[in-house]
């Protein structure tokens, strides 16, 4: 791009100074230079953009499966120590209710 440019300048001074070498068509190929050089940098800032967009829906995918995981094991854990609460008060029960006189 940037030789784009200094060719621009020159063809730009060559104009302004009246050069009868300047040609105008020169002028206008260098600006469908201008045009394919804006196309190819959008085209790869689009490319780079969907890499990150890739790159961060891989990530967040990968935080929601530990997300789940973990979880999944508080919930598992839960059940279990809410199972042996059961246990544990039922046999309290079972305790009393055998020590009561008939």
């Amino acid at each position: 791009m940037e030789a784009l440019l200094s060719q621009f300048t020159f063809l730009s001074d060559q104009a302004l100074q009246g050069n009868k070498n300047f040609n105008p068509s020169a002028m206008e190929d260098l600006m469908k230079l201008f045009k394919i050089e804006s196309y190819k940098a959008w085209a790869a800032l689009e490319l780079e953009e969907e890499k990150q967009v890739k790159g961060a829906e891989i990530t967040m995918q990968q935080a929601e499966d530990y997300f789940d995981s973990v979880m999944e094991t508080a919930v598992d854990k839960f059940r279990r120590f809410e199972e042996e609460m059961e246990r544990e008060a039922k046999a309290k029960r079972e305790a009393k209710v055998a020590y009561l006189p008939l």
